[in-house]
């Protein structure tokens, strides 16, 4: 059973930084797709990047508005992947979610839906 939790979140200026863990256990494959996502409130959850880990490499990709700003590692020794989020803006307010799923063919990771396990999210709050 893959289980995901998320850590890191909290309240901060525009202009801060933050870096979001989320730890990662029972992964049952070596190539695999982790997503994160955030979710404003009223707004349905967003694709704010991905991490795609294969026999060929990793290939990452990020969301428009996250570009420049928003930059993913991991610690393969601890099963955890870091987003570390810079110049943050107050729209990047939002719960943000670490996500789980097997495939690692590259379709269509931008879509929540297509993720198999989530962690219960960790809120990021930033004032203006």
């Amino acid at each position: 059973q893959v289980q995901l939790v998320e850590s890191g979140g909290g309240l901060v200026q525009a202009g801060d930084s933050l870096r979001l863990s989320c730890a990662a256990s029972g992964l049952p494959f070596s190539s695999y797709t982790m997503g994160w996502f955030g979710q404003a409130p009223g707004k349905e959850r967003e694709f704010v990047l991905a991490d795609i880990i294969s026999w060929s490499g990793e290939r990452t990709y990020y969301a428009d508005s996250v570009k420049g700003r928003f930059t993913i590692s991991r610690d393969d020794v601890k099963n955890t992947m870091y987003v570390q989020m810079n110049s943050l803006k107050f729209e990047d307010t939002a719960v943000y979610y670490c996500a789980f799923r097997a495939d690692y063919s590259g379709t269509y990771y931008y879509s929540p839906n297509n993720y198999d396990y989530w962690g219960q999210g960790t809120q990021v709050t930033v004032s203006s």
